[in-house]
């Protein structure tokens, strides 16, 4: 019956048999035996035919927009039949290397065979604890991630600004030296030390350096920032001064469980390798 349904739009469409017959790659006979059909078990004449013009009847009109509904649900039945059928990977990971995350699974969707990837923002504890519960495959975690995990694809982000307040004594400085930022609260998102960096840390929860700005704007501390986030955020309420703190970075790895090794996940960490020569 799908088949015939899609026959009634296409000449309803065309409002012509052949037309339509060949847009559907069959022949005009077989056209006219599908809309016969349909029409012998709705019940109602579908098309007023003549030699010259094929036109709907009032049945065919008021049937047509439901047609089309079955149609476009079985598209999007199938569109997703063959998305589940995919194999697929759930990867969580921190704000801050979305860029590199949407790169990973542009390349695995192109692969073949294609795989999906479910993407899924989560703090370093959010995504620790979905790691190990198996609700995603492998999670972007800062070193040293928890020991239970194995990681790979290891990747340096530089910490080279700092994001203080607008209007701060320190923002109209060409640059903030260590010895600056003594006495001052520095923020510490997830907890992570600032090795060289004076200051009285404040451990902000997560991974969200993007959220931590807003503690900034609120003068609740001072945020060593990296460059990938000092190019993607651009706020009237803060500002960011290049930071000489040496080689003040975080490093961050792709972690998974060494009970659930499949082939999509070792595609993915291929991905991620590749991502990052490329980048």
């Amino acid at each position: 019956m799908l088949r015939e349904i899609q026959c009634f739009a296409r000449v309803a469409d065309r409002l012509s048999f052949s037309g339509a017959a060949a847009d559907l790659g069959m022949s005009q006979p077989a056209m006219s035996q599908a809309i016969t059909r349909l029409e012998r078990a709705a019940g109602v004449r579908l098309f007023e035919r003549s030699a010259r013009a094929v036109r709907l009847t009032a049945e065919g009109r008021a049937l047509l927009p439901y047609a089309e509904q079955v149609l476009e649900s079985a598209s999007a039945f199938s569109a997703e039949a063959a998305r589940l059928a995919r194999p697929s990977i759930h990867l969580a990971y921190p704000p801050l290397i979305g860029s590199l995350a949407a790169r990973v699974a542009r390349r695995l969707a192109a692969r073949t065979p294609p795989i999906g990837v479910e993407l899924r923002v989560a703090g370093r504890a959010e995504a620790s604890a979905a790691l190990a519960g198996g609700e995603v495959s492998a999670a972007v975690l800062a070193i040293p991630a928890p020991a239970q995990f194995v990681t790979g694809a290891r990747f340096h982000v530089s910490v080279d600004h700092l994001a203080v307040p607008a209007g701060h004594p320190l923002a109209a400085r060409p640059r903030v030296m260590p010895q600056d930022l003594a006495g001052r609260t520095v923020l510490a998102p997830g907890g992570r030390p600032w090795p060289g960096l004076q200051g009285r840390p404040r451990a902000v929860p997560g991974d969200d350096f993007a959220a931590a700005l807003d503690l900034v704007a609120a003068g609740a501390g001072l945020l060593p920032a990296p460059q990938l986030l000092v190019r993607a955020v651009r706020r009237d309420d803060v500002t960011f001064v290049p930071l000489v703190a040496g080689d003040l970075r975080i490093t961050y790895g792709l972690a998974w469980s060494r009970e659930r090794v499949t082939p999509e996940l070792m595609a993915l960490v291929q991905a991620v390798q590749d991502a990052l020569w490329t980048r």
